[in-house]
């Protein structure tokens, strides 16, 4: 009997003993195993307008989650997080408004911008872009603490290529006017040693190559955005590397 209770005395101080190593692994203090696993794991943050929320096309179409997706088969991981602020209608005035409401971390990986068009869309001061697109950027920089090589901005889209915009009478202008606001963002990041991407020349397509337009007739398509995706990807690679 004395031998039985020995047994079930070693018994349950090795259950214990696992139990205790269980909650040691799922515990969520800072000098736990487990927080070195949450570090580990890959957040992007997409800033912009419909261009970045993706209006009229499906959530998982729009460029940041293809990009995300895209990282995620590069790199051999499920480890990656995304948050988008953004919204169909916003100009430059909008996100800054909207990032300092949300009061963002700063521990992000990697950073998108895209902003512009509804600046030039609603006919704003240029002179409002020039002010407000370096405030977004050291918004952007802020974001993943400080580190600017952890930013990608893309052009503005050109939407006179669109059946929408080939039914303004100045479609001509609408392109001349966002090759001046994507001019002054080049510019300016090359300045600062910014990675730019350039992704307007896709979108000019938008009238020989329909399938690059959305069912809206105004904003870029899935297939549209993938190609936007083939040339930012390189870039995000190298950043979270």
């Amino acid at each position: 009997m004395k031998n039985l209770t020995t047994i079930l005395f070693i018994f349950i101080l090795l259950s214990c003993a696992k139990n205790d190593d269980y909650e040691y692994v799922f515990n969520t203090s800072d000098d736990n195993p487990i927080g070195e696993i949450n570090d580990s794991i890959i957040s992007i943050l997409s800033l912009g307008d419909s261009y970045t929320i993706g209006q009229s096309v499906c959530e998982t179409c729009r460029f940041p989650e293809q990009l995300k997706d895209s990282l995620i088969i590069s790199v051999d991981s499920q480890d990656f997080d995304l948050k988008v602020i953004a919204q169909t209608g916003w100009t430059t005035t909008n996100l800054v408004n909207a990032i300092n409401s949300e009061n963002i971390d700063s521990n992000y990986d990697l950073v998108t911008l895209l902003i512009g068009v509804n600046n030039q869309y609603q006919h704003k001061e240029f002179s409002l872009y020039e002010s407000e697109f370096p405030q977004l950027v050291q918004m952007a920089i802020n974001a993943v603490n400080g580190d600017k090589d952890k930013l990608i901005v893309i052009s503005i889209p050109d939407y006179a290529y669109t059946p929408f915009g080939q039914q303004d009478f100045y479609f001509d202008t609408i392109s001349a006017e966002i090759d001046q606001y994507n001019a002054y963002a080049e510019n300016y990041c090359n300045s600062q040693d910014i990675t730019y991407v350039y992704i307007t020349d896709i979108t000019r397509l938008g009238i020989e190559q329909p399938e690059l337009v959305a069912s809206d007739g105004l904003h870029p398509s899935e297939l549209a955005y993938s190609k936007f995706v083939q040339r930012i990807l390189p870039h995000a690679l190298e950043k979270i590397d």
